[in-house]
């Protein structure tokens, strides 16, 4: 009795982990759920390369990687990249856009069993994923926050900077952020100014003017969130508003995030309707021919404030309903209220542009050298320096006798 228990245990244990491999290997599997299905060849066998950049999220989050790819090809030039996944399908995305070295990994197990016979000096890491800590935990590498955009939401201060040995950032407003509202946290000391080699390797963009002579007016908000306290989010308490107001007059250029919608239905049902109202809706654009196209932006307190700084063209962002970091450039650029009159705000901005020297003595603060290349190099120099921190200090626990794992 006892056996026939046993292989009925057996069986079913054999038919669930079937079932599982089916599953992660069709076509219903959510996108952001990662499929680990492990690159079985690579098992038992070294990474050759010194660096190594952690991603164990899923496909819906590429747009965290996808600004990194000029500068990691780079980097892989220098000294050797490979890209580590718990996804297959995500992996497969970046290695054809990129040729990069991608391998999926599925368990930690398998991470450990490589990495103790790698010569892997760097770990990169573009976002604070809870599954991170999978790579966090091997003290033979130095651990390095790279993230996914600079910006003055409140997730670019979170303490989960104090997981990595250091954090590169864009420029000197990212550390005096961090070091307002981090506590216990020596800001000085574990950061690494490289400006941002995402706006690098971007090939000159020409726009593509409206036809019929409108100037144009890009809306990119941000998502909702997952949080609560930095749901900056416009597009509900704005948006179809906003592009109601501008219609007509200004070509609206419609730029949606990549996850609207996935917390809230009433978000993606805002979403759906902007889309229906906007002259172009920009999802397989590439970010630079969005900007090249606009004469302004309407955004929202994220990332895209910081990229389109460059720029020097007029921006305008919506009053979020939570509060956000202190910030010099929210100090500066006009936060549009949803009573607002939108449509004489933009053109007043249109004609005079009030706020262009203010925020042009910005761009330095906030992204450093903004010429191209400068960032990619300071990059590539960053990490060679990390890797060199991480040789001194290997050197030195082996003298003492404690390497540790």
């Amino acid at each position: 009795m006892a056996s026939d228990a046993g292989a009925r245990v057996g069986l079913v244990h054999r038919l669930r982990l079937w079932a599982i491999g089916r599953l992660r290997r069709s076509r219903f599997l959510p996108a952001g759920m990662p499929d680990k299905l492990t690159d079985e060849d690579r098992l038992g066998r070294p990474f050759e390369q010194h660096v190594m950049l952690y991603f164990p999220t899923a496909r819906d989050s590429l747009y965290q990687l996808r600004p990194w790819y000029h500068a990691l090809t780079a980097l892989d030039s220098a000294h050797r990249l490979v890209c580590v996944f718990k996804d297959s399908r995500t992996a497969r995305i970046v290695r054809d856009e990129t040729g990069l070295d991608c391998v999926t990994l599925a368990r930690y197990g398998q991470l450990d069993e490589i990495l103790a016979l790698s010569e892997v000096k760097l770990a990169l890491y573009v976002n604070h994923d809870p599954i991170n800590f999978e790579s966090l935990r091997f003290s033979s590498l130095v651990h390095v926050y790279i993230g996914h955009g600079d910006s003055d939401k409140g997730v670019s201060v979170s303490n989960q900077v104090k997981a990595y040995d250091l954090c590169f950032l864009a420029g000197q407003a990212a550390v005096d952020r961090t070091a307002s509202a981090v506590m216990l946290y020596d800001a000085e000391a574990r950061s690494v100014l490289i400006g941002q080699p995402q706006l690098d390797g971007v090939a000159p963009v020409l726009p593509s003017p409206s036809l019929d002579g409108r100037r144009t007016v890009l809306y990119a908000p941000t998502w909702e969130a997952s949080q609560p306290s930095v749901s900056y989010g416009s597009l509900e308490t704005h948006g179809v508003a906003l592009v109601r107001a501008l219609s007509g007059t200004y070509r609206v250029v419609y730029r949606p995030h990549p996850l609207n919608g996935v917390i809230r239905p009433s978000y993606a049902a805002a979403d759906a309707a902007v889309r229906e109202l906007a002259d172009r809706v920009d999802t397989a654009v590439p970010l630079e021919q969005s900007f090249a196209d606009a004469d302004l932006l309407v955004t929202d307190v994220s990332a895209v404030t910081l990229n389109w700084l460059p720029t020097g063209k007029p921006m305008l962002v919506t009053a979020p309903a939570v509060p956000y970091p202190p910030s010099a450039l929210m100090d500066v650029v006009p936060q549009l209220a949803p009573d607002d009159d939108i449509a004489a705000i933009v053109a007043e901005h249109l004609t005079d542009d009030p706020t262009k020297a203010a925020r042009d003595a910005l761009v330095e603060y906030y992204l450093g050298d903004p010429s191209p290349g400068v960032a990619t190099t300071r990059f590539i120099s960053a990490c060679e320096d990390a890797m060199a921190l991480r040789d001194r200090e290997w050197a030195s626990r082996q003298a003492a006798g404690a390497t540790g794992p």
